[in-house]
């Protein structure tokens, strides 16, 4: 069987009393699409963030193909290249698009303006938005934000290729978007991974059933801090788990209990 790409082993973290995770593993291999779903609160967002460098986890291992990870990640010290869309974009509003999308080359590289600018254009090529690179985000609509921050994320210095992004964490990419918005962005996260040169490699953390269905491989369900459920993505219109049918229905009654 293939090693795993990345993979937590009996991974927990507790923010004050509130215990997120609770020995949990996981494991993503090379060109998989894993799906991260469960009620809100149960810390799909906590695994990227762990995943991603960003946070230590309070126990457990994290290993990325196949060494274990020691602290937190500081910039080219993993082979691996891990880039996050975050749910709110967190793109720079006092930035063009331009200066956002090439925003760790201009401060970490030794590239010209001029072959920054070629390069970030490309990857805005790439997202669906030629032309855009001297606006600024307060004139983006939400779904363009979405995609420039995809473009940023897919960045990477061609005078070291080792700093390549090769896997991408979603975090909720189609939250607030209207059902077309979230299409184009669904469709995006697939054309990315089938693009030859991008990231083949992806974990999406998601609530919305079009987004679970047609980005997602492989499911994993998280409630009350451990794996619940998981299994190929079109197992969940086969499934009687019980917390499957509940959440997947938006039903109130069930063994999912809601907070207030």
């Amino acid at each position: 069987m293939a090693q795993p790409i990345i993979e937590l082993k009996g991974i927990s973290k507790s923010f004050g009393s509130n215990k997120v995770l609770d020995n949990i593993d996981l494991e993503i291999y090379r060109g998989e699409a894993l799906g991260i779903i469960g009620p809100s609160g149960t810390g799909k967002s906590t695994i990227l963030r762990i995943i991603a460098g960003l946070i230590e986890p309070d126990s457990g291992e994290v290993y990325i193909q196949g060494v274990k990870r020691e602290g937190l990640i500081e910039e080219g010290t993993e082979q691996l290249g891990i880039g996050m869309v975050f749910q709110q974009a967190a793109l720079f509003d006092s930035l063009t698009v331009e200066e956002n999308v090439g925003f760790l080359l201009y401060q970490h590289s030794k590239l010209p303006r001029s072959r920054i600018r070629g390069l970030v254009n490309e990857k805005l090529d790439m997202v669906g938005l030629p032309g855009t690179g001297d606006l600024y985000p307060s004139e983006l609509s939400g779904g363009m934000r979405k995609r420039v921050s995809f473009a940023r994320a897919i960045m990477s210095n061609p005078d070291n290729p080792t700093q390549g992004t090769e896997v991408l964490l979603y975090d909720e990419p189609t939250a607030g978007l209207d059902p077309i918005a979230s299409t184009v962005i669904e469709d995006l996260i697939r054309h990315l991974q089938s693009s030859q040169g991008v990231c083949s490699t992806y974990a999406i953390v998601t609530h919305q059933d079009s987004t679970i269905r047609r980005t997602a491989d492989r499911i994993l369900f998280l409630y009350q801090g451990k794996v619940q459920w998981q299994d190929k993505v079109n197992e969940i219109n086969h499934t009687n788990h019980p917390l499957i049918r509940q959440f997947m229905s938006g039903n109130v009654s069930g063994p999912i209990q809601m907070v207030g």
